[in-house]
């Protein structure tokens, strides 16, 4: 009798404990998009940069797949996270331009209030949310996260933001200005910042009515914001373990302004340069905040079912953070190779072979597209993205995209295969075409307009019958 009642007791605890653990639809993965902000295509490790150490990020590339033909929709922040959280070309809706400082809070400059977030369209699939870290995608009320459909939000609203508070303790400091404190151009250091007129320009002013916010409500986070996301995302983890969620952490790293904790200076003391060092500081702690929130989902119990993309905003700006985009032309804010091809892999253990390299083009839209289609999303909205999982898993053979186009401003570009045409200018005249075989050329070197005309006439046709799609830029 007593034996009979412990195994009924056991079966009882059993059975909670397996009802707490799989109340969750487990057809359902979650989803966790990290994005990194302008970091360069070669500086990881699994880019081939030997210089920084980033084992975490590298780690997921390792079990997962990495895309070495991996965009994004826009050479900079703000559109660039618009194509990626709608899935669709941000210039099909007007949102090209690039919102900053004051204008953040501009009535009308967000993304526009037509438009569906990701987290929008998983909510109605049984999805909870969170976007942690940086928004920009419109500082006033109306395009506060909580009314583009995340449940949580922790961050700031603007363009970028110091990574600690003034007077800006246990970090080195690095920031711009046209004329150097004391008078004169060069670089000079006082105690732990360094200013530097080697930009011709000075550093903005990222924190003016630019709060950290729980909510929308200020909060005094004393924390370097690299750790201070990861807290954040750590807590929204376990915290929802037992459902489907989406976590959009959206890292400023490694934006300027250029600020490295302590730990990490002294890690990397070997590098001589302390432009150079700052940066690699930034990385490392962004490195070590992937390995963070990659524990937390294997100490969840839900790595086989968590799927993580990690990918970059943009290219690199070289001389502002001398971020590496080699092999490739350019960087942000041009839409040469660097400026728009960037670090991208995704992970799911159990299910995506691990160590694989996808050679063909990807975008951040379909990581939209994926995501809705692993939900079971139905009715799928019209998307410039596609599900990439029959691709990864082999099912299909042939290209994800077989184009792709851009534009922001005079700057426009168009890739068919492994050709591209591409032209750099202002919004009051365009600069000239340029025309590149990938195949041969990845480093954009050889512009080819002049002796292969079908080629670019081609092309060109392309690249029209995309603008007829498009409206003008909002803003």
């Amino acid at each position: 009798m007593m034996k009979s009642s412990m195994i009924s007791i056991a079966s009882v605890i059993v059975a909670a404990v397996s009802g707490c653990l799989f109340a969750r639809d487990i057809g359902k993965p979650n989803i966790v998009i990290i994005l990194a902000d302008d970091l360069g295509y070669g500086e990881l490790g699994c880019q081939g940069n030997p210089q920084i150490p980033t084992p975490n990020i590298d780690a997921i590339a390792a079990a997962g797949i990495r895309f070495t033909s991996g965009y994004v929709t826009a050479p900079n922040c703000s559109p660039s996270r618009a194509g990626l959280l709608t899935g669709r070309i941000q210039t099909r809706f007007g949102h090209e331009n690039n919102p900053i400082g004051a204008r953040n809070e501009v009535p009308g400059y967000g993304l526009p209030l037509t438009e569906k977030t990701i987290a929008d369209r998983m909510l109605q699939a049984g999805y909870v949310s969170a976007a942690i870290g940086k928004w920009h995608l419109g500082g006033t009320a109306e395009y506060h996260p909580y009314r583009r459909g995340f449940d949580e939000f922790f961050g700031f609203m603007h363009e970028g933001h110091y990574f600690v508070p003034q007077p800006w303790e246990n970090v080195s400091t690095m920031l711009r200005r046209k004329v150097l404190p004391g008078g004169g151009e060069g670089r000079r250091t006082f105690g732990k910042v360094t200013y530097s007129t080697h930009m011709g320009n000075t550093e903005p002013d990222y924190d003016a009515d630019n709060p950290i916010v729980r909510g929308s409500q200020p909060v005094n986070e004393r924390a370097y914001l690299t750790d201070a996301w990861t807290r954040e995302a750590v807590s929204f983890i376990n915290r929802n373990r037992d459902k489907p969620f989406v976590l959009y952490m959206a890292h400023n790293a490694v934006h300027s302004p250029l600020q490295g904790a302590d730990k990490y200076m002294k890690r990397l003391a070997h590098i001589d340069d302390i432009h150079r060092r700052i940066f690699a500081a930034m990385l490392s702690n962004l490195d070590d905040s992937v390995g963070e929130v990659m524990a937390a989902i294997r100490n969840a119990g839900i790595e086989r079912n968590t799927v993580v993309f990690f990918l970059s905003d943009n290219g690199g700006p070289t001389r502002e953070l001398t971020s590496s985009n080699l092999p490739l032309r350019g960087g942000k804010g041009q839409l040469y190779e660097g400026g728009i091809r960037i670090p991208f892999m995704v992970q799911w253990k159990g299910t995506l072979p691990a160590g694989k390299v996808y050679e063909k083009m990807v975008v951040s839209t379909d990581i939209f597209a994926t995501s809705l289609a692993l939900a079971g999303v139905r009715s799928m909205p019209q998307t410039d993205g596609v599900n990439l999982m029959p691709y990864l898993l082999g099912q299909k053979k042939d290209r994800p995209h077989e184009k792709m186009y851009w534009r922001q401003g005079g700057k426009s570009a168009v890739r068919v295969g492994d050709w591209k045409i591409v032209r750099h200018g202002s919004p009051k005249k365009a600069g000239p075409w340029e025309l590149y075989d990938l195949s041969n050329d990845l480093t954009e070197s050889k512009n080819l307009k002049s002796t292969n005309p079908r080629k670019f006439e081609e092309l060109l046709q392309v690249w029209q019958e995309y603008e007829s799609q498009m409206i003008d830029a909002a803003f």
